[in-house]
C-alpha cells in the first residue's frame, strides 16, 4: 500500500510543472512587455545583434551565473550602457562591491531605467529594465548601502557594457 502511496505522489509531483521559471510564459506576462519603447527591434534582429548570453538576459530576462561577469571586479571610472542599445545606465562612482556575484550599483542614472513587478520565481521582485530597449537588467532590492541610498541595483554584467572616462 505505502508503495502505491509513494508512486501515486510521484506521479502528482511530476506533473506538477508550474511556470515560474519558464521564461517564454513570463516574458508573455509581464506588464513591461505592453510598453512602446525608443529603441524597438524584431525578435530576429535582436538575435542577430546580441551574442548569446546577452540577447538570453535582454531579452529572455535570464540571469548569469554569478561571478562570471568581467565587469564585476572593474574599477575603472567610466559609465555601464545597455549592451543591446547603448543608453547610459550607471556610473563607476555608484557601483560597490555587495559580495552578491553580480555588479551592484547604489543608484541608476535619472531616467534611463524602468521598473515593474516580476513573480518569476513565486514572489514579488522589483525588476529593472532600460528604458530606451526594454532590455531586462536584473533587480534592485532594499539592502544597499544605508549611508547612500539603500538600494542594490543587482544587475547582469552581460546586459552591460562598460565605456572608460576617457572615451
Amino acid at each position: 500500500m505505502i508503495k502505491k502511496v509513494i508512486f501515486g505522489l510521484c506521479i502528482i509531483l511530476a506533473g506538477c510543472k508550474g511556470v515560474s521559471q519558464d521564461k517564454e510564459v513570463a516574458a508573455k506576462t509581464d506588464e513591461q512587455q505592453e510598453e512602446t519603447y525608443a529603441v524597438t527591434k524584431t525578435d530576429a534582429e535582436w538575435r542577430k545583434e546580441l551574442t548569446d548570453m546577452q540577447y538570453y538576459i535582454l531579452r529572455r530576462k535570464g540571469t548569469e551565473n554569478a561571478f562570471t561577469s568581467s565587469l564585476l571586479n572593474n574599477k575603472e571610472k567610466g559609465t555601464y550602457a545597455c549592451a543591446g542599445c547603448g543608453t547610459a545606465l550607471f556610473k563607476s562612482d555608484h557601483k560597490f562591491d555587495s559580495g552578491t556575484g553580480w555588479p551592484s550599483f547604489d543608484r541608476e542614472i535619472e531616467g534611463s531605467v524602468s521598473f515593474s513587478t516580476d513573480y518569476n520565481i513565486g514572489y514579488a521582485r522589483t525588476e529593472e529594465h532600460c528604458s530606451t530597449c526594454g532590455g531586462h537588467l536584473g533587480h534592485v532590492f532594499n539592502d544597499g548601502p544605508a549611508a547612500t541610498t539603500g538600494k542594490r541595483h543587482c544587475i547582469n554584467g552581460a546586459a552591460l557594457n562598460f565605456i572608460p572616462e576617457n572615451e
